[in-house]
């Protein structure tokens, strides 16, 4: 478990990291380039998304990009626009749950 800062935020843990699918493939693959177009941004994830689905340590990198947050990228196997649905889906869960 992580320890907590004062803003109450978890210091991260890299460790994880170690045991990942993606460890020494090209960044390429989970970061578009700027301009990329939606096709091939596409075809990119989607690629990107299957190393993450056969991952020991998906749940951890997940759980990292939706805490801290990650905001670009693939990660955990998930897109940003996917993550901040996610976000967004926590939140209003733990609205109602208060």
């Amino acid at each position: 478990m992580a320890r907590r800062r004062r803003n109450a935020q978890p210091i991260p843990t890299w460790s994880w990291q170690e045991q990942a699918a993606c460890r020494g493939m090209d960044l390429g693959l989970f970061f578009g380039p700027d301009g990329e177009r939606q096709p091939e941004r596409e075809k990119r994830e989607a690629a990107a998304k299957k190393v993450c689905f056969s991952c020991p340590v998906r749940l951890q990198c997940l759980e990292h990009a939706l805490t801290y947050p990650e905001n670009y990228g693939v990660w955990g196997g998930m897109t940003e626009d996917e993550r901040a649905a996610e976000r967004r889906r926590r939140r209003r869960l733990a609205s109602a749950a208060a």
